[in-house]
């Protein structure tokens, strides 16, 4: 028996009939902006010397797209760009808010600097063996994840940033950097595997990936869905690649291991992007579940603070300490998921974009550290300030700045999570950040005064100042000026941090933005 086929299917209310304009191409340029440029590097890898130019000049416009972009949506709201012209919920959408454009823009900034620092600290070896082509798909996976509104293209995306970030941590090929490697890629593909594994229970109970569909959906199926152990699988997923307390040791382990300004990235970025996904997850998706674990997040970002500034306190390797002070920044950030509201939200994303630009400016430090002192270990480093007093005067400031000291960034940021933990009545959590800062101080003022301040015991070594090129210490001074800048003029970007997370707490442009009316419902 036949079977009649219409001759005509209007399919209208799933497709986008209107070409999309100038502008929405924003919202999938920074992705496709470093896709292309990544295939180019590759394509001319037997010209390593025209690799760094090409990847600086790139990462220059990644850096102008993504102010373009923050603009655009700081003045008219959320923005989406449909993919093959499938509305949501039936094709992948890219849905940027302000959360996202802030996280991508600082992300560029820090890729920016350390494409510069690597032209002092990568050498030929490195250039042929693809440094650039991996910076740039990095920088497309980090991208991509910061952009997307849709959770499996946040899994894909994840996937990509971690198969660039193994090419990133084995260049060289030396015993360290393989042990470090198995130690930094068995945690996170136990945690990809859970983001994977909760990503289909997700699929199963919503039949649908869309984050705004999901939000749209959540309280409708809260009754007889079992969110809580859904958000829970995401919560232990994000967590371990967070480097969260109890899953934080291979951070610490693996983070000295790769070249110096592979540790800056990884530092300034791949644990923010954790952080992102759970404060998406958590706060757009699923606040009501966030709510009932408030307890548990606030418990494991405490003692996610302690173990990584008490763990700083024991290291005397410089960039041993600074991988627990990166754990330590992330209790901060959970503390802050923990506490909720604006000033727990404002506060974490705060302090994430902080630490971004704080971190990575702290690499850099410890790597023209090493270069200065021929060693890692601030038990030998010493007379650092007579070596250059200008590196000195810039390392203190960002260990001021990352203490949470003013005048410089992390002063606002543990400010707005203290006030926000005492506004609950969390006192021990407020205590808890104000003794990490107290900490956090001791730490890096130790690192100082035996690193830098001490005379060093060899009177060669202190034989006079040592000069530095400007591609080393250019962004090093340039991340910290702009921490510094932060801390003493914060209020457009706070007005921004505030818009942000009154964003992610009610969602309702976000949602408007993939879903307008006489959209598909």
């Amino acid at each position: 028996m036949a079977v009649s086929t219409p001759a005509h299917v209007d399919l209208s209310a799933a497709l986008m009939l209107a070409p999309a304009s100038a502008v929405e191409w924003l919202v999938v340029l920074p992705v496709a902006w470093c896709l292309a440029v990544g295939a180019l590097l590759v394509m001319l890898r037997r010209w390593a010397g025209l690799q760094p130019a090409i990847a600086l000049a790139s990462l220059a416009v990644l850096v102008l797209i993504d102010v373009a972009l923050l603009d655009h949506v700081a003045r008219n709201g959320p923005m989406t760009m449909v993919m093959g012209r499938w509305l949501p919920p039936f094709g992948i959408a890219f849905t940027v808010d302000l959360t996202g454009a802030l996280f991508a823009l600082v992300a560029a900034l820090v890729a920016f600097a350390a494409g510069i620092f690597s032209l002092a600290d990568i050498n030929d070896s490195g250039r042929r063996y693809g440094f650039y082509p991996l910076l740039m798909l990095l920088m497309a996976g980090v991208s991509g994840a910061f952009l997307t509104g849709d959770i499996f293209n946040l899994y894909v995306w994840f996937e990509v940033l971690l198969i660039s970030s193994f090419g990133l941590l084995v260049l060289g090929s030396e015993r360290g950097q393989i042990d470090g490697t198995v130690k930094y890629g068995f945690l996170n593909l136990v945690a990809t595997t859970l983001f994977l594994v909760a990503t289909g229970f997700l699929y199963a109970v919503f039949g649908t990936l869309n984050m705004a569909d999901i939000a749209r959906k959540a309280d409708e199926l809260r009754v007889n869905a079992p969110l809580m152990t859904l958000v829970g699988l995401y919560v232990l997923a994000f967590g371990m690649k967070a480097a969260a307390f109890p899953l934080n040791f291979w951070l610490p382990a693996s983070y000295h291991t790769p070249r110096v300004v592979v540790s800056a990235l990884f530092a300034g970025l791949l644990t923010k992007v954790g952080i992102y996904a759970l404060i998406r997850v958590t706060v757009m998706l699923f606040p009501i579940e966030r709510e009932e674990l408030s307890f548990v997040l606030a418990l494991v970002g405490a003692l996610t603070m302690m173990v990584g500034v008490l763990g700083a306190l024991a290291q005397t390797d410089f960039r041993r300490l600074l991988g627990y002070l990166v754990v330590s920044g992330i209790g901060s950030m959970l503390a802050g998921l923990a506490i909720g509201g604006p000033g727990g939200i404002g506060g974490a994303i705060f302090y994430a974009l902080h630490s971004m630009l704080v971190m990575t400016g702290l690499y850099f430090a410890s790597g023209i550290a090493m270069r200065l002192g021929a060693d890692s270990s601030i038990a030998t480093l010493a007379g650092l300030y007579r070596k250059h007093a200008g590196f000195a005067a810039l390392t203190l400031m960002l260990c001021f700045a990352i203490s949470g000291l003013p005048p410089f960034s992390g002063f606002w940021p543990k400010v707005m999570l203290v006030k926000a933990a005492i506004d609950i009545g969390a006192w021990w959590l407020a205590a808890a950040l104000l003794l990490v800062g107290f900490f956090t101080m001791i730490a890096t003022g130790r690192l100082f005064l035996l690193a830098y301040w001490r005379d060093s015991a060899i009177p060669e070594a202190a034989a006079g100042p040592a000069p530095l090129s400007a591609t080393a210490l250019g962004p090093l001074a340039a991340l910290t000026l702009l921490a510094l800048a932060l801390g003493l003029y914060p209020e457009p970007l706070l007005a921004m941090i505030q818009s942000a997370a009154a964003g992610l707490a009610e969602p309702s442009t976000y949602l408007n933005s993939v879903f307008p009316a006489g959209g598909p419902q």
